[in-house]
């Protein structure tokens, strides 16, 4: 089985305690990998369909690059904790209502104002849910970050039933992205400290790319000389 990334028996060595048998184990273990792996590419597919769809009407292809994960079990074991479930490894029921970052995708458009045209068109299908978002393009965090962050619950279709499985969605711009990546790579180096210069320099250089965003932006507005039409979307 392709969906399969963990077995029970490698599970127990590590969290002990399931009161079930091995065979309940795995099986609750399979659900969540092929349940939330099945909704990523369901996303991704339905994305890249709209971003082809984009460019065959525009010719413009908003989205520049999809990437995916899903959680390793043991990081899902650890924010359990940190969310304050007991017992996690006999309640993954609880887990997967109240932990919705299981399945991750980020999309990455070319300009900031993609962001909103690409997530506004995918909220707009009517068998997506949306659960919650937040916006960090127009008010970022302390550090500088910015993106635009929201799950959404998509359907997922098996032999004899259906599922809405929450999905986290990152919609960033090229810039915010290099930015986010390349700060996140300084901190996991550093063990997740910095020094506060080096904190407000980073914070700095977000804000000067937030403006050659806006202004690569205006740039090709110019040149496409389509006076923002795609932000109405």
């Amino acid at each position: 089985m392709a969906f399969r990334y963990y077995y029970a028996d490698k599970i127990r060595e590590q969290f002990s305690g399931f009161k079930g048998t091995d065979e309940e184990l795995q099986e609750m273990i399979d659900n969540i990998s092929l349940q939330y792996n099945s909704a990523i590419k369901v996303l991704e597919t339905r994305l890249k369909i709209l971003s082809d769809d984009f460019d065959k009407k525009h010719s413009y292809m908003p989205i520049h690059h999809v990437q995916s994960r899903l959680k390793t079990f043991e990081s899902i074991m650890e924010k359990a904790g940190r969310y304050g479930i007991e017992d996690p490894i006999n309640n993954l029921d609880t887990i997967r209502r109240e932990i919705l970052d299981i399945a991750g995708i980020r999309v990455i458009c070319n300009y900031e104002e993609d962001l909103r045209t690409m997530s506004n068109i995918l909220l707009a299908q009517e068998d997506i849910e949306m659960i919650k978002a937040k916006d960090y393009c127009d008010k970022p965090k302390e550090s500088g970050y910015r993106s635009l962050h929201m799950v959404v619950a998509v359907p997922v279709y098996l032999v004899n039933r259906k599922k809405m499985v929450p999905v986290e969605l990152q919609f960033r711009s090229i810039v915010m992205d290099a930015w986010a990546s390349l700060e996140h790579e300084l901190r996991y180096k550093n063990k997740g400290e910095l020094a506060p210069e080096v904190v407000e320099t980073l914070k700095d250089c977000a804000e000067k790319l937030h403006n050659v965003d806006e202004k690569m932006s205006k740039v090709r507005h110019e040149v496409l000389k389509d006076d923002g039409k795609y932000s109405d979307y």
